[in-house]
């Protein structure tokens, strides 16, 4: 079983190496699926699964009342059964056979498989520009607002790795390779990282 899990700062284009190499070596690729079983699995809307998924736990960032520190009962429940959720899933698909598996801490839940892990990222312009090809004309977001969402995306994907590991997320002992995409065109890069991770498996044969 081949397994390659990608996790990536938000704009850096993870999400389309991934889609592509997953094209060029012929593996299954996950990303939006894993948002769509957890919805399915606990009956919720997909909205409401992504958006915890991206801004990580509400532990972290607590309601204050008072001198107290609290949040919902229900949201903790909720936000619980999404994390055992996100990890049955990302485990049962990883069965299936060869896959490339976006995020979720895929690196971390599947760390008893033989796994090739990337980490993606790339200078906040960089970042900005891709999120500007990708955001539709009525959303008219400026380079600030779009430096602020970036930095919230981040903080939410580094708040729940923390949850599943000690390690600490995009630190580059926790990947067999990471990838600055500043500056480079996804479509020219994703051909030659997919024949690394060819060789790389391939090592595993010899």
């Amino acid at each position: 079983m081949r397994i390659i899990t990608i996790s990536r700062e938000f704009g850096s284009g993870g999400r389309e190496l991934g889609k592509r190499m997953a094209d060029l070596i012929g593996f299954a690729y996950y990303d939006k699926e894993i948002i769509e079983a957890i919805a399915a699995t606990n009956k919720m809307d997909e909205a409401y699964v992504s958006e915890v998924m991206e801004k990580g736990m509400s532990r972290s960032f607590p309601i204050t009342v008072g001198r107290t520190f609290t949040y919902p009962a229900f949201v903790q429940r909720n936000e619980t059964k999404i994390l055992v959720s996100q990890q049955k899933i990302v485990k049962e698909l990883a069965t299936r056979g060869d896959c490339i598996v976006m995020g979720q801490g895929a690196d971390i839940i599947l760390r008893e498989h033989y796994t090739l892990n990337l980490f993606v990222y790339a200078d906040m312009a960089s970042k900005i520009g891709r999120c500007k090809e990708r955001t539709s004309a009525d959303e008219n977001l400026s380079d600030s607002e779009l430096k602020k969402r970036i930095k919230q995306v981040d903080a939410g994907r580094s708040n729940r790795y923390d949850l599943l590991s000690n390690s600490r997320w995009g630190a580059k002992e926790n990947y067999h390779l990471c990838i600055n995409t500043t500056g480079v065109q996804i479509k020219t890069l994703a051909p030659q990282i997919a024949g690394y991770a060819e060789y790389w498996f391939g090592q595993e044969e010899l």
